[in-house]
């Protein structure tokens, strides 16, 4: 088979990371080195500017200019929520068809895989030669074969880089202080939180997980004993944490949430999970001075503390994107493998291997109780999140009372 000799499409999907940009600028810079690339397309608003034909011609950038790009978070050609279905991927493939598209590549997360699958089912059905390549993407690091996910990194070393800065001001105004972190499904985001922990006495000394049943009694009295035993307590908790009929919490105190195009209840706008956990302690409890803050979106593109293992990794896996499509003339979904300690090396799976579904922390990542992390998550973790800021406490001894 000879070499395909067209266009390139590259659009970003879903939510922004503080590395998607590295992934856009590694895709674009090693096709344009690629003699059978005529353009390299970028489709503004994802797949929305796919269907509504708006693009800019990146073979135009230049390269200084892509680099700077590379290091800036959010998504530089801008985003969608859009779910495309059957349809929505048809008009997709041929509007790849009538600008000579040879080479298709999707960054996002599993909802992105499942459409660059589609629209490459279309591809073969209609015998039109289109390489479609699915570039990862997900701070939640929920998606399916790939070790971890570019994005993840970045936002994990925000939550702990944040959750270290509360634990110092606790410590100087001691009280309860909760953080309520992304992760719809998976619990990664909010694990990463133990990074904090410097001294025997650190927080978060809770975390609250998705992946395990939330009780409000045994919450109520996690926090108590925490409470009694250093004065303080600070707790990290996801989200998503659902209730024992298997719904997030949220939605028992909100009914009838906003949903998006994925069908998904909207978690992030809102303090109210924060809220609500902060007045059971006050109430039941009798603590006073109990605060709460949801990250919400500041974890996602936050500007100053991007992981810069993430930041090589979000590259290559554009890079390797390129060359999976147009040196090996194939289809699928970047992925990442561990080597060492630490590498990592990439490899291609199929698209259906990561398409719609999500995964899970692992059971070894959590501890027996469910309200910390075990040492093979922080194995497992630690190299994402790049060399953190250190702090440190006064070490002199008390002067004796008269």
């Amino acid at each position: 088979m000879g070499k395909l000799v067209g266009n390139v499409l590259i659009a970003q999907g879903g939510g922004p990371t503080a590395v998607i940009n590295q992934s856009l600028v590694g895709a674009v810079l090693e096709s344009r080195k690629f003699p059978e690339v005529d353009r390299v397309y970028g489709a503004l608003h994802g797949v929305r500017g796919i269907v509504e034909e708006n693009f800019i011609d990146l073979t135009q950038a230049t390269t200084h200019n892509l680099e700077r790009v590379a290091r800036t978070p959010s998504s530089a050609l801008l985003s969608t929520r859009d779910k495309p279905d059957a349809a929505y991927c048809e008009k997709i493939f041929k509007i790849c068809m009538k600008h000579n598209v040879r080479y298709f590549f999707y960054i996002g997360g599993n909802d992105s895989a499942d459409a660059v699958r589609i629209v490459n089912k279309n591809a073969h059905e209609a015998n039109y030669e289109l390489r479609c390549i699915h570039i990862p993407k997900t701070i939640d690091n929920d998606l399916r074969v790939t070790d971890h996910c570019p994005g993840y990194g970045s936002a994990a070393r925000f939550v702990a880089c944040a959750f270290a800065g509360a634990n110092l001001d606790n410590r100087a105004l001691p009280g309860v202080y909760i953080g309520i972190v992304m992760g719809r499904h998976a619990g990664f985001l909010t694990a990463a939180s133990v990074f904090a922990r410097k001294y025997e006495d650190d927080g978060p000394h809770l975390l609250y997980f998705p992946e395990r049943t939330f009780r409000r009694e045994q919450f109520l009295s996690d926090v108590e004993t925490v409470y009694k035993k250093y004065g303080r307590c600070l707790v990290a908790v996801s989200e998503g944490i659902t209730g024992e009929d298997g719904q997030p919490i949220i939605t028992q105190l909100m009914g009838n949430r906003e949903r998006d195009d994925h069908g998904n209840v909207q978690l992030s706008g809102t303090g109210a999970l924060g809220d609500l956990l902060a007045e059971s302690i006050r109430t039941d409890l009798n603590i006073k001075r109990v605060r709460s803050d949801t990250f919400g979106y500041l974890q996602r593109s936050y500007v100053g503390i991007v992981s810069e293992v993430d930041q090589a990794e979000a590259r290559e896996v554009g890079e390797k994107a390129a060359h999976f499509a147009i040196w090996h003339n194939v289809d699928g979904s970047v992925a990442i493998k561990r080597t060492g300690d630490y590498s990592v090396d990439y490899f291609l799976t199929p698209l259906e291997t990561v398409a719609r579904e999500t995964k899970h922390m692992p059971d070894n990542f959590i501890t027996p109780f469910g309200t910390d992390v075990t040492d093979d998550f922080k194995v497992y973790a630690r190299p994402l999140l790049g060399q953190m800021p250190d702090y440190e406490q006064l070490m002199a001894p008390l002067v004796a009372k008269k």
